[in-house]
Formats: C-alpha cells, sequence, structure tokens
C-alpha cells in the first residue's frame, strides 16, 4: 500500500527557511510570492492490506520520528 505523509510547521511556528526562500524569490525577481513556508514530504509503501492497520503504523511513524508534533503537524494519504 502506498502512503504519502505531509510535515508542515504549526501556525504560529516561526520558518526561518520559508523566509528565506522568499527572499530568494525575491532576489530573482519573483515579486508576488509572500507567506512562505517550507516542509517535508515523505512517500512509503506499507506492507499492509488492512487499511486501518496501515494508518495506524504511519501515525505512529509521524509520532516517533518523522514529525516533531510539538511545532509540527502531520497529515496521512493512504492511496
Amino acid at each position: 500500500m502506498k502512503a504519502r505523509i505531509v510535515v508542515t510547521l504549526k501556525t504560529g511556528v516561526l520558518d526561518p527557511q520559508g523566509k528565506a526562500i522568499e527572499a530568494a524569490l525575491k532576489s530573482f525577481g519573483i515579486n508576488e510570492v509572500s507567506g512562505v513556508r517550507q516542509g517535508k514530504v515523505f512517500d512509503l509503501e506499507v506492507a499492509s492490506e488492512n487499511r486501518e492497520q496501515a494508518e495506524a503504523t504511519l501515525k505512529a511513524a509521524c509520532e516517533k520520528l518523522l514529525a516533531n508534533t510539538v511545532v509540527e503537524n502531520y497529515t496521512v494519504e493512504i492511496a
């Protein structure tokens, strides 16, 4: 089973990488872009026939390793 996990910073958490990307875009003359926030995407394959079990496994992976739940949110999408 294929899955995608998207990890983003929570609202209100400072995003220095997003600010740096925004500044770089402006230095290239791309001035119409603002409010840049960066995140992470993980594409995984889960060896499970049961969708609920796969989702539980992926949530455990996020909670234990892939996301810092103090400052990040995550979403799990199963294809």
